[in-house]
This record gives C-alpha cells, sequence and structure tokens, in this order.
C-alpha cells in the first residue's frame, strides 16, 4: 500500500514514511493511493475483539511494517483502558445508542490513535536509531493524549501548543502535571486555530524537518485517521443486526478528523447509513453543510473547548475524494481559501452528511434532559450529538468523560462527576512554557530543548 498527498506534487511513499512525516513536504495530507473495498472481509471480522479487529484492519495498510510486530503494537496500545471492550456501546433506547470513546488513560477518543501512534513511534525510532521531536497542537483534548501516548518512549520529545485560558483546567493538567522532563506543554495568546496554523507553517520547513526530526500527532496524520476508523467498524457490529445499516453515526466534531474515519470506512464499503456532523457555536462546518460554502468566522469560546475552531485541518482530505481526486483541485481551493477565507462549491453535495449546531444554552438544556430522561451523564461535546437528531436509529459518539468538565457538569446537574485519575493531578504541580503563536518563536523553543 502507497500513499500519496492531496497536492499531488510528491512521489507516493510507504506507510512508515507517511506516519513519520506527518504533513507530505507539499503542505498536503497523505492518503491511501487506493481504499480497499471491505465488503468481502465484514463477515469474517464480525466476531473479532477490538485489538484483533484493529490488526485486521490495519493490516491492510502498514503493509510494510513486520506482521508480528504490528501485532504486537496494537496489542499493547489497548492495554491501559479501562473497560473490557475498550469501545463499548450504551444503549438508550430501542433507537438510540452511545458509543463511549472515554475508557482510555486520558478519558478522550483521542486515546484510541495516540496509544498506536506512539508505539509506532517507538518501532520506528528503534529500526532508524533516529530521535525525534514530536509537534501538535490541541483544542484540549488531543495533547493530553498525545503527551500520554508517548511518555516513557525513548529518543522522543513531545512539544504541544495550546491556547492559553481556552482548554477546561483539567484538559490543561492533564498536559502540564506529568513530571515529565522531555514533555513541553506550550500556552499560546490566541486561539487553536492560531496553534494549528503556526504548526502547519513550522511542518512545511523541510529543512528545520529534518534538523529536528519533527513528526506529527494531530489527525493530519494519516495513522490517527486510520485508527480512529476502527471503533466506528467495532461499533457497527455491536448494534443489532436489524439496525446496522440504517443506523446514522452522530459525531461531535471540530477539526472534522473524527467523522472523516467514519465517512472513509463508509467509502471502504462498509453500509454505514449517514453521518450527522454536530458542531457547537463554531459552527463553520454546520455552515458548510446548509450551504455549500466553506467560511471562516471568529472563534467563540464555549463550554465544549474542543470543538473551538474553524479551520478544520482534515477537511482537505474530504476535498480531495469530493472533487474527484483531482490534486490541481485541491491547491486551488486551498488557495482560494488561504487567500480570502472562504470557498464555495459548486453544485455542492453533502452525500450522507447532515449536520446540527448547538450553542452554550443548548448544551446546559441538553446535559440535565438526557440526565433527566436516561439518567445518563453526557460531557459538553457529546451533548451536541443529542440536538436534532435525524430519524431512525441513531448511534452517538460519546468523544470525552464529563468528569473532565466538572464546572460545567455541575452547573446542569447536581451530580458529582470524577475520575480518580483526574482527582489525583489536583494535587500535582502545574509546568508549562509560553510561546508566541509564530513559527519562529516554536521553532527557536524546539531548537533549544531538543534531544541531545
Amino acid at each position: 500500500m502507497q500513499y500519496i498527498s492531496t497536492r499531488g506534487q510528491v512521489p507516493p511513499v510507504d506507510f512508515s514514511t507517511a506516519v513519520a512525516h506527518g504533513l507530505a513536504p507539499d503542505g498536503g495530507l497523505y492518503l491511501p493511493e487506493t481504499l480497499p473495498d471491505l465488503k468481502p472481509k465484514l463477515a469474517d471480522w464480525a466476531d473479532l475483539s477490538y485489538p484483533q479487529l484493529c490488526d485486521a484492519f490495519f493490516s491492510l495498510f502498514a503493509t510494510d511494517l513486520d506482521r508480528a510486530e504490528l501485532s504486537a503494537m496494537i496489542e499493547r496500545s489497548y492495554q491501559n483502558f479501562d473497560h473490557a471492550e475498550i469501545a463499548p456501546v450504551r444503549k438508550l433506547s430501542d433507537s438510540l445508542y452511545v458509543l463511549e470513546l472515554f475508557h482510555g488513560p486520558t478519558l478522550a477518543f483521542k486515546d484510541f490513535a495516540l496509544q498506536l501512534l506512539g508505539n509506532f513511534y517507538e518501532a520506528q525510532i528503534a529500526r532508524t536509531g533516529k530521535p525525534i521531536s514530536v509537534l501538535g497542537a490541541t483544542s484540549g483534548d488531543t495533547g493530553a493524549a498525545a503527551i500520554h501516548g508517548l511518555l516513557g518512549k525513548k529518543g522522543v520529545r513531545t512539544f504541544i501548543l495550546y491556547p492559553d485560558g481556552r482548554i477546561s483546567p483539567l484538559q490543561e493538567r492533564q498536559m502540564t502535571c506529568t513530571g515529565a522532563d522531555n514533555v513541553f506543554p506550550l500556552a499560546i495568546k490566541g486561539s487553536f486555530d492560531d496553534a494549528q496554523a503556526a504548526m502547519k507553517t513550522v511542518f512545511e520547513d523541510r529543512e528545520f524537518a529534518d534538523e529536528i526530526g519533527l513528526s506529527a500527532v494531530n489527525s493530519i496524520n494519516l495513522a490517527r485517521i486510520l485508527a480512529q476508523c476502527v471503533y466506528y467498524l467495532y461499533s457497527f457490529y455491536r448494534l443489532p443486526a436489524a439496525l446496522r445499516e440504517q443506523t446514522t453515526f452522530v459525531v461531535p466534531t471540530g477539526n472534522f478528523g473524527n467523522v472523516l474515519a467514519g465517512w472513509l470506512l463508509q467509502r471502504m464499503g462498509v453500509p454505514i447509513k449517514g453521518f450527522r456532523v454536530a458542531t457547537n457555536q463554531n459552527d463553520i462546518l454546520h455552515r458548510l453543510f446548509q450551504t455549500g460554502t466553506y467560511a471562516l468566522g471568529d472563534v467563540a469560546p464555549s463550554v465544549a473547548p474542543s470543538m473551538d475552531i474553524q479551520v478544520a485541518s482534515n477537511f482537505e482530505r474530504f476535498i480531495y475524494y469530493a472533487e474527484g481526486c483531482d490534486p490541481d483541485k485541491v491547491r486551488a481551493i486551498m488557495q482560494t481559501f488561504k487567500s480570502s477565507g472562504q470557498y464555495t462549491f459548486e453544485n455542492f453535495d453533502p452525500g450522507t452528511f447532515s449536520s446540527s449546531r448547538t450553542d452554550d444554552a443548548g448544551i446546559a438544556s441538553i446535559i440535565s434532559e438526557v440526565y433527566r430522561k436516561y439518567s445518563y451523564v453526557v460531557d459538553p461535546h457529546t451533548a451536541c450529538g443529542f440536538t436534532d437528531l435525524p430519524e431512525g436509529p441513531n448511534l452517538i459518539l460519546a468523544t470525552a468523560h464529563p468528569a473532565k468538565f466538572p464546572d460545567t457538569i455541575a452547573e446542569a446537574l447536581s451530580v458529582d462527576s470524577t475520575h480518580p485519575s483526574l482527582e489525583a493531578l489536583k494535587a500535582k504541580e502545574v509546568v508549562k512554557h509560553f510561546v508566541e503563536p509564530t513559527p519562529e518563536a516554536i521553532k527557536a523553543f524546539m531548537r533549544e530543548h531538543k534531544q541531545a
């Protein structure tokens, strides 16, 4: 299996190279040269455990890795989840289900990919003998999951940009209270979009990337997306057989990576009915699917901070397929968006996508209503998924544990939502570094703190 850039200006690479680079050298995002057809495999995979299913799936993509080594990495990646099923499906009613993706080490869906990516990086360092510097940007959960996926990995230095004061205090503590001397949480003044834009510019400097051994943990890294495909397939099998092909997957999303994973799986032949993109008040994706125009707006801080995003970095992968896999069109569209802040698609067809928007008041109301109706506590991001549900069965992806957002939960409910791992952080020292959200400042910091 080879991997190509959405912008089409670099040669295809193997899986390990795509993972190591993260961002393609031409500024595009990697995708498989061809997507496999999973239809002939669906019956055989139905009864596999989560690690077994992940192993079977990745064997189609990581074809340059030793098969036994790949299986061992996957097995290790899911040992620190606190539920036997890894990604359990919770039934709320005969037509409403929740996929719980918060049973990993940092209590967020990002753990599914980043525990695995950490093991991929460890194997890469063992093969090449070269240390790496991992750079990421987070609106809340990615940073903590990346850090914890890389803790204890020899030869790794981890640098995570995040908007100071715009993530929850416990999300920040998960990044800044590790006590590890090779972890650098970098607080910036500004929004997640500012951090992400600076990060992508750093990756485009290939001379610096080679100098520092730069690698990516954001969902620009294709391994993140492929790892997230697995829980869609796993949950598809755990729905009642009669409902599987009738069920809409409802996905709280800001950066488009989570829902893109499910959509790619659908393109591989898995008969998922459709996807509901659930946004908070930062609704660039909702506006796109309603109007066909992808247009920047101001980022408004919300009680669902991981979705406080306007520029969805994974949207470029969607554009590639929506425009007939034409890299020339992708480059033109991305240039138009970069220069004008918007792009209107001709004859836009949302396909199996629909969308919804929920503001802060709506989130609080939903948290209260879901608890009253189902005795179930949802975090503020998952709450967005309950807005204007489509007809028929729905499966809502629960993206984070409610204990990560205690203030929001306490305002909506008279319920104490805590988790032991989060409570333990409150007594630890916060260590963070302040940098300007510019490529020059970030590169200077990384050079100063790179691996000896």
